[in-house]
């Protein structure tokens, strides 16, 4: 796992002890994969249609971002 996203995960894991209790807490594989498909998405800019912006919030939640 690349540094920056273990810290990344790392951070999420604290997140998840205050704001995350009723959520299951996702595997450093998930994570992963997860932050890479918000990567895509916020890349995307203003160019992100209805479909792909419910999703962007959905990966907010689920990341405990939001």
């Amino acid at each position: 796992m690349d540094r920056t996203v273990h810290k990344r995960y790392l951070d999420y894991r604290e997140r998840h002890v205050y704001f995350g209790r009723k959520m299951p807490i996702l595997s450093a594989a998930d994570f992963t994969r997860l932050s890479a498909e918000l990567a895509v998405l916020d890349a995307q800019g203003d160019d992100r249609d209805d479909e792909e912006e419910e999703r962007r919030a959905a990966l907010l939640h689920v990341l405990l971002k939001d």
